[in-house]
């Protein structure tokens, strides 16, 4: 039997049609099919190769931990450098308030555990969130998924979660002393990127201070230099009391992290001890990984050329079939008139040698979230592609 064959028959299956393109290698912004074709990745992985495949500086710090240590004891009994390293590294690039970190190995997972932090520390129950938000697929963070098609069949879920819409007056008005924490997208991603308004995230951030809730920035992402800044909700003079990492934080590898003060994350030590607790969270050759993809971040000054490289995009994507772009540094969504067209040109820019990719909640929208790395040639040929794709 050949991979095909052995990927059909033996991998769980996500959906009854998945893309099925078998990679062989991965590098800079390319991956190669066994077909031996190039694909010019303009989904990064959903967010998660920030600084392009296979960074040199992130294989090397994988081949340098795996040499050390791997796996020694569950997530927080034993000192373990790449933790401590890392974590010392976020917390220097956050609001002061944000400075102890749990690590997971999954966004799903970090949205689990702020769940759990904020019920312990308020001592309250209910969860205000978003109607069309993602924050991942474990039972915790579907409860708190925005879209009843994803979650009906797995009912009954966490009790006491309330959905309102992103930007809304109900959501901030339905904030009370019961609510325990409101989790919203700083952009909301799978929505098909829709951005604050209004000053929303500063009026949601006063109700919150007034009635004792937690608020809790989902960056998983928007973090990492995605939306021209290292943090999304640096554009909007806000900081929350517990923010999310995903994707990009481990470099390529599986890292997740949930982030607030040590006071508030000490409650998940005592009554009950282990609170909290991970077997393979915050994995050393994983925290090795993911400070080198950061610190390769900061020292090629990547984020700076965001915005440039969003404009050339922008200037670039016009056509009749477009209706609309919307766009958060490179996080963009290129709306045409319905699923069919998205899905249809998606296979057209495959066999162009163009990876994309559509939404959840938005799909009759393309994704465009390449490598912070996409050069400005690179950015032309992806453009150029699908456009010829939309003929």
């Amino acid at each position: 039997m050949n991979n095909r064959q052995l990927f059909q028959q033996h991998l769980a299956p996500t959906s009854t049609a998945p893309v099925g393109l078998e990679i062989t290698s991965a590098s800079g912004n390319y991956l190669y099919g066994a077909d031996g074709k190039a694909y010019l990745d303009i989904i990064g992985g959903i967010s998660v190769c920030n600084i392009g495949h296979c960074h040199p500086a992130v294989v090397q710090a994988i081949q340098d931990q795996a040499q050390q240590y791997l796996h020694i004891m569950v997530y927080g009994e034993l000192i373990q450098s790449p933790q401590v390293k890392y974590a010392e590294l976020l917390a220097s690039h956050l609001p002061q308030n944000l400075d102890c970190v749990y690590f997971t190995n999954s966004g799903s997972e970090a949205t689990d555990g702020a769940l759990k932090l904020a019920r312990r520390y308020t001592g309250r129950t209910d969860v205000i969130c978003c109607n069309n938000s993602y924050h991942g697929h474990t039972m915790g963070a579907l409860s708190v998924m925005g879209d009843e098609y994803w979650r009906n069949a797995f009912r009954p879920l966490l009790p006491g979660v309330w959905h309102y819409d992103y930007n809304s007056d109900a959501l901030i008005n339905a904030i009370d002393l019961n609510t325990s924490c409101v989790i919203v997208e700083t952009i909301q991603a799978e929505a098909g990127v829709i951005a604050p308004r209004n000053n929303w995230l500063q009026r949601l951030r006063a109700k919150c201070t007034e009635m004792g809730a937690m608020l809790i920035f989902d960056e998983i992402q928007c973090g990492f230099g995605r939306t021209g800044k290292l943090w999304g909700f640096e554009h909007y003079n806000v900081v929350p009391d517990i923010v999310l990492l995903g994707k990009a934080l481990g470099g390529g590898m599986p890292l997740g992290a949930f982030i607030s003060s040590n006071k508030i994350m000490s409650t998940l030590g005592f009554d009950p001890v282990l609170g909290h607790i991970s077997t393979f969270g915050g994995h050393p050759v994983c925290c090795a990984a993911g400070m080198a993809a950061m610190q390769a971040l900061e020292r090629e000054d990547i984020v700076t050329d965001v915005p440039r490289k969003e404009q050339l995009f922008l200037s670039l994507l016009q056509h009749p079939a477009i209706k609309a772009v919307r766009s958060a540094g490179l996080l963009m969504a290129v709306e045409l008139d319905n699923m069919e067209q998205v899905q249809l040109t998606l296979q057209r820019c495959l066999a162009n040698g163009l990876f994309s990719d559509w939404f959840l909640f938005a799909p009759s929208c393309i994704r465009i979230a390449p490598p912070l790395t996409i050069t400005e040639d690179e950015i032309k040929k992806a453009c150029t592609i699908l456009l010829s794709c939309l003929q």
